[in-house]
């Protein structure tokens, strides 16, 4: 297996580099607005729409910048990764655009179109049980025994940095935001974009969201150390992840604003709103940023935390099973 433990933690310059690599390989995907919703806040919010992504969310901008600096060594053995689904199909196409093996450790309960076409793009996948087996450990035996490098899904400066590219377009298109959301899950698009809100907008405030239930970026914020949970459950399953990592959480530690929870009910608010009012189809991990800022703007006695402010909205992702999106849309 090879590794690279050494490498220093990520750099706005990183995130200007990945940017490069990045041009012509990954989308420039819009920034939208909604009128209703604007209306309901009192606010100005720019969604940036990662469900139009390459492989159907943000994943790709990180995984495709880690697999374009491997080593021609590297590139001959491949990639392997665990993920249960976005960085799956991310590292897959990139893998697939860069000509060298990928193979992806998945939860045999993994939604099916994301392990479909994890497949379609090329990569083997084997699965495990996620509520009896160790993925990583599982992750690191397959590339010991055939010497492929592991990427992990955002624990990996090269993965935070390609990240960050999001925030970095959605800043150079609308600058002087006043507040940006951000769905969490292991803190790779979250650790990206503050790298980028640091140099472009340090007086804008960046929160994080998580599901109620999976809270350990909340409960390590708060506990100053990185909190490790039993595996969680939520619709929002690409932010099912138990712990922040060694590079994501002294950078979400250092400068996110806050990090606020929602509920799965409100999860299906905002998928709700999404398909009826702007005609998106969003996962329920890339509905985290919307749900939250609607939660974070009735805080307050008043409901107008948000009023008057520039909101950057990061939608993360739209790869969902459409009989499960049917269901969510129906209840």
């Amino acid at each position: 297996m090879t590794t690279l433990p050494s490498l220093p933690p990520p750099t706005y310059a990183d995130v200007l580099a990945a940017a490069q690599r990045l041009e012509g390989k990954a989308h420039t995907t819009p920034v939208v607005r909604s009128t209703a919703i604007d209306e309901r806040l009192g606010a100005k919010l720019f969604f940036k729409c990662e469900n139009l992504q390459r492989t159907g969310a943000f994943k790709f901008r990180g995984a495709y910048n880690a697999l374009a600096q491997f080593t021609d060594e590297q590139r001959e053995h491949g990639v392997l990764t665990f993920s249960a689904g976005n960085h799956a199909q991310a590292i897959a196409l990139s893998a697939r655009l860069l000509d060298m093996p990928a193979l992806v450790v998945m939860p045999e309960d993994a939604a099916v179109s994301k392990m479909t076409a994890t497949r379609e793009y090329g990569a083997q996948v084997v699965t495990y049980n996620r509520h009896t087996e160790d993925r990583e450990a599982i992750s690191r035996q397959i590339a010991r025994e055939r010497g492929m490098t592991l990427v992990p899904p955002f624990d990996h400066p090269h993965v935070i940095a390609g990240q960050g590219t999001a925030a970095l377009e959605l800043l150079q298109e609308v600058p002087d935001l006043d507040y940006l959301f951000i769905s969490l899950g292991g803190g790779g698009l979250l650790s990206g974009s503050l790298l980028a809100v640091q140099t472009l907008a340090p007086q804008c405030k960046v929160i994080g969201v998580e599901p109620e239930t999976a809270n350990d970026a909340q409960q390590s914020l708060r506990a100053g150390h990185i909190v490790r949970i039993a595996h969680p459950q939520t619709i929002a399953d690409g932010a099912q992840t138990q712990a922040l990592g060694d590079y994501t959480f002294p950078l979400i530690r250092d400068h996110a604003e806050d990090i606020i929870t929602v509920s799965d009910e409100q999860l299906i608010e905002a998928l709700r709103f999404f398909a009826q009012r702007m005609k998106m189809v969003v996962e329920p991990t890339g509905a985290l940023a919307f749900a939250g800022a609607q939660a974070f703007s009735g805080e307050d006695e008043g409901g107008k935390l948000l009023h008057g402010e520039r909101v950057g909205i990061i939608v993360s992702g739209g790869n969902v099973d459409l009989s499960r999106y049917a269901r969510f849309l129906a209840d």
